[in-house]
């Protein structure tokens, strides 16, 4: 069994996105920054979790304009760090953000229509969004746009653009399009059936830390599918997306187990204890 994973799912993986995108990306993003000291002030105040402070110094940015200020006050209102959580305010200061033109914004706001929080549920309108987003080179905009693409949710289903902007995003080191890439190369959706070229995605995938990815390699492996069969690399990885409790990882691990000397065993344990992900 194959896994896909994309952004643009349940509450749940929507949580993630915003908790990575908009704790590390602002975070990072702005060391060395242009911007003026007040927001850096803002920002170094919500690294430190004074969300309070942060919205205190974020909200007359947000007021004169600055689109990333209000960009980080819909993720605060969107989290309720600082705040109370209101998405309908979330989404307010995300659109003033995006009509701005920042690519993030359109993403979160994609989001937002996506799960129907704050908005009525439109996957045309998410669409559109991630498209705007997509276009400027944001990985974000393109895995769900391709997502969109690859269910033919608020677009005609087609493969074919699935692959092509997952692409864009995976090279961009996304591990989820990775994942999904490496997907459709396994199953020859949108481009010719490549196991080869699926199991590059999955390790890219994999590598960062991306459970899916992770999952699907150990499969890989165990069936000598794109790779030479190796239960111990097999059991290595489900070993390692197991680790947080993931109960088909460790289903699978434990199946393996059974077709493994007690010294394989030993090795392939040795492997995910010294594995640390790419950066």
């Amino acid at each position: 069994m194959i896994d896909k994973e994309s952004t643009d799912g349940d509450k749940e993986m929507k949580t993630k996105a915003l908790t990575f995108l908009l704790s590390l990306t602002f975070l990072f993003l702005f060391s060395g920054s242009v911007y003026g000291n007040d927001f850096l002030d803002g920002i170094d105040e919500y690294k430190r979790k004074y969300y309070k402070e942060a919205v205190r110094i974020f909200l007359p940015l947000a007021e004169k304009g600055d689109r990333w200020a209000q960009s980080m006050l819909g993720s605060m209102y969107d989290k309720g760090e600082g705040v109370s959580q209101d998405y309908k305010e979330a989404v307010k200061w995300f659109r003033l953000s995006a009509e701005q033109g920042l690519s993030l914004s359109q993403y979160t706001l994609g989001l937002m229509y996506f799960n129907g929080q704050g908005v009525p549920q439109d996957y045309k309108e998410a669409v559109r969004l991630y498209r705007l987003s997509a276009e400027q080179g944001y990985a974000g905009g393109q895995l769900n746009l391709g997502a969109m693409y690859d269910k033919g949710q608020g677009v005609p289903q087609d493969y074919k653009e699935a692959v092509r902007l997952y692409s864009l995003s995976a090279e961009q080191g996304n591990a989820t399009a990775q994942n999904n890439l490496g997907i459709m190369y396994y199953n020859g959706t949108g481009v010719p059936q490549d196991y080869k070229e699926a199991v590059k995605w999955y390790r890219l995938s994999a590598e960062q830390g991306n459970a899916l990815g992770q999952y699907n390699l150990g499969n890989m492996y165990a069936k000598g599918t794109g790779v030479l069969q190796d239960y111990v690399s097999a059991h290595m990885w489900w070993n390692i997306c197991g680790v947080d409790g993931d109960k088909k990882c460790v289903k699978f691990r434990d199946t393996a187990e059974m077709k493994m000397t007690p010294s394989q065993i030993e090795k392939a344990q040795d492997m995910a204890r010294n594995w640390k992900p790419k950066k």
